[in-house]
């Protein structure tokens, strides 16, 4: 993070990020970080993950919903949303770069990543 102190609660904030594939809130985010860092409050946990997102540390994913969920896995990736349980999981397939050549082609835009998600039934719910 260009210009910014490093500090023990961001660390352990990213640390938590990058050891779950569960695309936490940032209240689940808060109660790992509790763990190690008792006295941190929400509030320093949602700037710090504002300010981790604004580095490129970490992916904030909007779905919509009055909440947020964070990745921290900061390259581009897919993700499947489940329409039925609300989890995200990543998908483990290859990023289709020339999406942004066609739409960089069809209107001279200047492209710096793209999301793409895909909605329905996780192998859990699909069995319901």
């Amino acid at each position: 993070m260009k210009n910014r102190r490093k500090s023990r609660q961001r660390e352990v904030i990213l640390k938590v990020l990058r050891n779950t594939d569960s695309h936490p809130t940032a209240d689940w985010v808060y109660e790992q970080v509790k763990k190690e860092v008792p006295n941190i409050s929400l509030g320093t946990v949602y700037r710090n993950l504002r300010l981790l997102t604004e580095a490129g540390e970490i992916m904030e994913l909007e779905f919509g919903s009055t909440y947020s969920r964070f990745d921290g896995k900061a390259h581009n990736h897919y993700h499947f949303c489940c329409d039925v349980c609300g989890r995200v999981f990543d998908l483990d397939m290859p990023v289709i770069e020339e999406l942004e050549e066609r739409a960089r082609q069809a209107g001279g835009f200047e492209i710096s990543r793209h999301r793409l998600e895909f909605y329905g039934r996780c192998p859990d719910c699909a069995g319901d």
